[in-house]
């Protein structure tokens, strides 16, 4: 029995490195990164540059986006744990059902959110702001409101 049990941890690690060593190290300055329109399941005007990974599949994955002054992310909710790090600007970060404004919890540059899985929330900006979203993909936005997904917008 310990001997199967070995063997698995030694497969386990292995297949881990193996997927560590598949990427290989990143190291990017900011002034390298890569922009482009962000996906269509965020609101027109956001900018992504992928770091690390590939966020649309079920994988570790590493994104900078950009947000422009005033930019609404209504409220929706993910199938996995959402990590963000805030880089430059503040992001304002509510729990809920409904994009408020009023409220929110300011994430300024170096502060950093955890939205679980399934939670509903949303986000603003009132300046332009930079943030690290990372985590396990693939990354899906619900929206709490069909009508807030941009996805679901008339061309």
């Amino acid at each position: 029995m310990k001997s199967r049990l070995f063997a698995a941890g030694v497969l386990l690690v292995g297949v881990c490195v193996g997927v560590l060593v598949a990427q290989g190290p990143v190291i990017q300055p900011v002034m390298d990164a890569k922009w482009g329109p962000a996906p269509p399941m965020l609101p027109p005007g956001a900018q992504i540059a992928v770091l690390a990974g590939d966020p649309g599949k079920s994988a570790p994955y590493t994104v900078r986006l950009k947000f422009p002054a005033n930019y609404n992310i209504p409220a929706h909710s993910h199938p996995t744990d959402e990590n963000v790090a805030v880089v430059s600007g503040t992001l304002l970060l509510g729990m809920g059902d409904k994009l408020d404004r009023n409220t929110g919890t300011a994430v300024p540059p170096g502060g950093y959110a955890l939205a679980p899985a399934n939670m509903n929330h949303y986000a603003f900006t009132k300046t332009e702001t930079t943030i690290l979203l990372y985590g396990m993909g693939p990354v899906e936005f619900k929206y709490v409101n069909p009508n807030d997904d941009p996805r679901n917008k008339k061309k």
